[in-house]
């Protein structure tokens, strides 16, 4: 079952900018591991080896390791002030 949002997404909410990223990392783990579960299943059907796949591999994991450091570590949930104009 999706997740529920008990008020309206506001992308200025702290909570649902957490919340947001955090799935969003979600999708692109899902996707990492699909695509490169797919690429190492369709190269051990091959009789050749790739030798890009484990370098595609590793850089994708580091990507993610980025990405999860970012919204553990860095990002600012913190509220965001109102803009003057």
């Amino acid at each position: 079952m999706p997740p529920r949002w008990p008020r309206k997404p506001d992308r200025k909410d702290p909570d649902f900018r957490k919340l947001d990223d955090r799935m969003n990392f979600a999708v692109h783990v899902a996707a990492a591991s699909a695509i490169n579960s797919g690429l190492w299943f369709a190269q051990n059907l091959q009789a050749t080896t790739w030798e890009w796949l484990p370098w595609l591999t590793a850089s994708w994991i580091i990507v993610l390791l980025v990405h999860l450091i970012y919204i553990t570590a860095i990002a600012n949930y913190s509220q965001t002030p109102p803009k003057s104009t």
